[in-house]
C-alpha cells in the first residue's frame, strides 16, 4: 500500500451517481507508477507464480493484440519514465526494483505486460453481442474472478452492478463502439473494503464486520480504481486498464472537506448499491467515523491531489 495522502477523492462532490463519467486522457499520463511500485510488482510476480490462472487468461485469436499491448507499453514507459524504465533490445530494465523483463520470450505477452505496470490490463473485442473480455492481465481484482467474465460481453460483465442495464448499458456500449486510438479516456470509482490487500477476488464480500468506533479508521479502506481506456490502432481492440489505490479511511482526517462529501455520498447509496459495495456490515459505524473527522462545513482549502467524479463500471 502506498504512502502519503490519497490519490483521488471520486465522491468529492458528496454525492452517488451512476454515471460513465469519462473525460479525456493526456496519453502522457496513460500509467502511473508511484513509490509502491516494488512492492506492487512484487505482488504481481507472486500471483503469477501461485496462482496463474486466477490472474492471467486469454481467449485463441487475441495473441497479436496482446503483443500490440506489450509493444506499446515497452515504447512509452522508458520514453515517459526514462528514471524508472531503460530498452536494452529484446529487454526492459525496471530500475526501480531491479528487474529485468523479457520482451521477446515465448510467455503471452498481455502476461508480459502486465509485468511492467501496476495497472491490470484487460483486452476487449467487438463481437455480433457488443465488446467481450478476450484477455487480461488481472492481479488485483476487487471480488469479482477473472474465469467467470472470461468471453463475456459487457452486459453480463456488468450484471451485478445495481441499475447498470437500465442506466448504463447503452451510454457504455456506446463509448465503446466510438471510442478512438487517438482519444483515450479515464474515469474513477470507489468502494470501502476491509482488507489492505490489492488481490481481493471472489466470493462475494463477508456479511459480518469486525471493525468497530475504535478501530474503524485502520481497519476501513477506500479503493480507488483509476481506470482508462484506449483503442488499439492495429487491432482495433479495446485495452482497459485498472489502477488500483488503497488508502485507510483515517487518512481522511487530513482532510476533512472530503470525509464529509464522501459520508454524504454513502449517506445517498440506495439498499441495492450499499449491498453492492458491501458498506452494509459497517455503514453506521463508518458514517460516525467520517462525522467525527470531517467537522462541521466551512470553507476549505482545496486538496493537493485531483479530484473527479465517477460511479462503477465493474
Amino acid at each position: 500500500m502506498r504512502a502519503g495522502p490519497p490519490a483521488y477523492f471520486p465522491y468529492a462532490d458528496g454525492t452517488h451517481r451512476l454515471t460513465v463519467g469519462l473525460r479525456p486522457l493526456d496519453p502522457d499520463a496513460w500509467i502511473e507508477p508511484d513509490e509502491a511500485y516494488a512492492s506492487d510488482l512484487a505482488e504481481k510476480e507472486r500471483l503469477l507464480a501461485t496462482r496463474h490462472g486466477d490472474v492471467f487468461q486469454a481467449l485463441p485469436g487475441t495473441e497479436a493484440a496482446q503483443r500490440e499491448v506489450l509493444d506499446m507499453l515497452a515504447d512509452h514507459l522508458p520514453r515517459r519514465f526514462p528514471e524508472r524504465f531503460r530498452r536494452d533490445g529484446g529487454r526492459l530494465l525496471s530500475l526501480a526494483d531491479g528487474r529485468t523483463v523479457e520482451l521477446e520470450d515465448d510467455r503471452p505477452p498481455l502476461g508480459t505486460a502486465g509485468r511492467l505496470v501496476q495497472e491490470d490490463l484487460c483486452l476487449m473485442r467487438a463481437a455480433d453481442d457488443g465488446f467481450r473480455l478476450v484477455a487480461a492481465s488481472l492481479c488485483f481484482p476487487a471480488y469479482w474472478s477473472l474465469a467467470e467474465k472470461l468471453g463475456r460481453a459487457l452486459p453480463a460483465i456488468h450484471g451485478p452492478v445495481p441499475g447498470y442495464d437500465a442506466r448504463l448499458a447503452g451510454p457504455v456500449d456506446k463509448v465503446f463502439a466510438l471510442l478512438r486510438a487517438d482519444r483515450p479516456m479515464w474515469r474513477l470509482n470507489w468502494s470501502i473494503t476491509e482488507s489492505p490487500e490489492l488481490f481481493q477476488p471472489a466470493p462475494q464480500r463477508p456479511t459480518l464486520s469486525t471493525v468497530t468506533p475504535q478501530t474503524v479508521g485502520e481497519r476501513l479502506f477506500v479503493r480507488v480504481e483509476r481506470q482508462t481506456l484506449r483503442r488499439l490502432p492495429a487491432s482495433g481492440d479495446i485495452l482497459f486498464t485498472i489502477r488500483t489505490y488503497l488508502d485507510p479511511v483515517a487518512a481522511l482526517a487530513a482532510h476533512p472537506a472530503m470525509a464529509r462529501a464522501l459520508r454524504s455520498a454513502l449517506g445517498q447509496l440506495d439498499p441495492a448499491m450499499r449491498a453492492y459495495k458491501g458498506t452494509v456490515r459497517f455503514h453506521e459505524i463508518l458514517c460516525d467515523y467520517l462525522a467525527r473527522i470531517g467537522g462541521a462545513a466551512e470553507t476549505p482549502d482545496p486538496p493537493s491531489a485531483p479530484i473527479t467524479v465517477g460511479e462503477t463500471l465493474r
